[in-house]
């Protein structure tokens, strides 16, 4: 008999509503002024509704390979990761905050890797604790620490990312307070399509959730940089969201709530800041 006990990565992102993070990553990553100016020359995903869909199952694919699948899945995806990234490089045309026009930039760039890793993991992380379950300071540095098997992923030197929660924010907070990080006009630009994708008019309900909670999913200094107006109410709102959201998503069974890949391996233990699933932690954080 197999033992039950999995890594907590393959745990957080066996649930797929971790997914609704991604949006706070991605503006998070849009502030680095060369990861938008690399979106921006190489990305198609703002063009329309069907460029946004194709990137986002790419990523998702490519997610759950490298999470759950066999050696061989996992590998062929950091190729294709590794092939794409090969294309995205170039020089600024025009100065960036503070980086001067004729900055060279490449998506295997160990810096800006990181900066994409620690956001995402960030994001992941508080969606998680959002809509499944809390976790304890001990799990988020575990989820950290599992997560730098990226490294090898992405061909980046072993002990360039950061593994525990407390270096996953100091590095954020660096990068912000030292100006590294600074949403520029471009930015502005991209972020507009991230929260509002092109999209036919029946799905108009469908984009105005997806920016509303992506919206509420972001820390204050971020909204702020995007001018982004967020009340006290909207607040409360999202909180009172948050709770029933995750009351109603750990009833639901796990053929609707985890990744096939997730369910095919072996039967998931109870998640982590879970007594039982009917008396979940009520506590959001953010």
């Amino acid at each position: 008999m197999r033992s039950t006990t999995r890594p907590l990565v393959q745990i957080v992102n066996a649930e797929r509503i971790v997914v609704l993070g991604w949006g706070r990553a991605i503006l998070a990553q849009l502030a680095h002024p060369l990861v938008a100016a690399g979106v921006a020359d190489h990305s198609t995903f703002a063009r329309d509704m069907w460029s946004a869909f194709r990137r986002f199952r790419s990523t998702v694919r490519a997610m759950r390979a490298l999470t759950f699948g066999p050696p061989e899945a996992a590998e062929e995806a950091a190729r294709q990761i590794a092939r794409k990234h090969s294309q995205v490089q170039g020089v600024l045309r025009e100065p960036l905050a503070q980086f001067p026009a004729g900055t060279r930039y490449s998506a295997h760039d160990p810096e800006l890797l990181t900066w994409v890793h620690v956001t995402t993991v960030e994001a992941t992380l508080i969606a998680y604790e959002c809509f499944v379950a809390p976790l304890t300071p001990a799990q988020r540095d575990q989820y950290c620490q599992e997560a730098t098997a990226m490294e090898h992923w992405l061909g980046v030197p072993l002990g360039t990312f950061p593994n525990s929660w407390q270096a996953v924010l100091e590095t954020i907070t660096h990068a912000w307070q030292n100006g590294i990080v600074t949403v520029t006009p471009l930015a502005t630009g991209l972020a507009k399509r991230v929260l509002d994708p092109p999209h036919t008019w029946w799905l108009t309900p469908a984009a105005a959730s997806w920016r509303w909670l992506t919206v509420g999913l972001l820390p204050d200094w971020l909204r702020q940089a995007y001018d982004l107006s967020w009340s006290a109410r909207d607040e409360q709102r999202f909180r009172l969201f948050c709770v029933l959201l995750r009351s109603l998503w750990n009833h639901l069974p796990n053929l609707i709530r985890q990744w096939p890949e997730a369910r095919a391996n072996w039967p998931l233990p109870t998640p982590p800041g879970h007594c039982s699933r009917s008396t979940a932690n009520a506590r959001v954080s953010l």
